[in-house]
Parts: structure tokens; sequence; C-alpha cells
């Protein structure tokens, strides 16, 4: 896994892209869209930790389709 995140780091770089900030927005906007899964359960009387995993591929897909 080390390797690969290696390789990655050094082709970000070569495409001009800093990868620390890259990284940080990621993070940023997954932090962000998992918020929004939280909300979307809790309105719809899903238990997060008892959802199956198609459950909540279906909310993580409708809230990507969301304006940012």
């Amino acid at each position: 896994m080390g390797d690969l995140l290696f390789a990655v780091v050094n082709w970000a770089r070569k495409l001009g892209v800093e990868p620390n900030g890259a990284l940080e927005r990621a993070n940023q906007k997954f932090t962000r869209r998992f918020e929004q899964v939280e909300a979307l359960a809790e309105e719809r009387g899903i238990q997060i930790g008892r959802a199956s995993l198609a459950e909540l591929d279906k909310l993580w897909e409708e809230v990507k389709r969301r304006p940012a």
C-alpha cells in the first residue's frame, strides 16, 4: 500500500497537483458527504450501524447527485 501511495504522490506532483492540498480537499469532501448520508439516514429512520451495504450505497449515491 505504501508503494502505491508513494507512486500516486509522485504522479500528482508531476501533474502539478499539490498532494497535501488535494488530500485535504478530498477528506473534507468525504466528511461533508458522510455527514449528509448520516442526516438522510436519520430522516428516513435508517440506523447506519444496522443498514445493509446496499442501503448505504443508495444513500451515498443520492448524496453524490446533490449539487455541491
